[in-house]
């Protein structure tokens, strides 16, 4: 069974990774925006894809 403050404490720090980008440069992360929201749907899905596996990998490497 999950422990919940494990759960509680990963949502946070989940939250600290997103939001440094965007309050250590917030003007790279508007032009950064700015070309993903130019980018094909297809590359984007692709990207997304090749994230959320890696993230799979690396937590099935880990729980090993």
């Amino acid at each position: 069974m999950i422990d919940m403050k494990l759960l509680i404490l990963l949502i946070g720090l989940l939250l600290i990774f997103e939001g440094l980008p965007y309050a250590a440069a917030p003007e790279s992360m508007q032009a950064w925006m700015k070309k993903v929201s130019a980018m094909n749907p297809g590359q984007l899905r692709i990207i997304g894809l090749i994230a959320m596996t890696s993230g799979l990998l690396i937590c099935w490497i880990i729980q090993r």
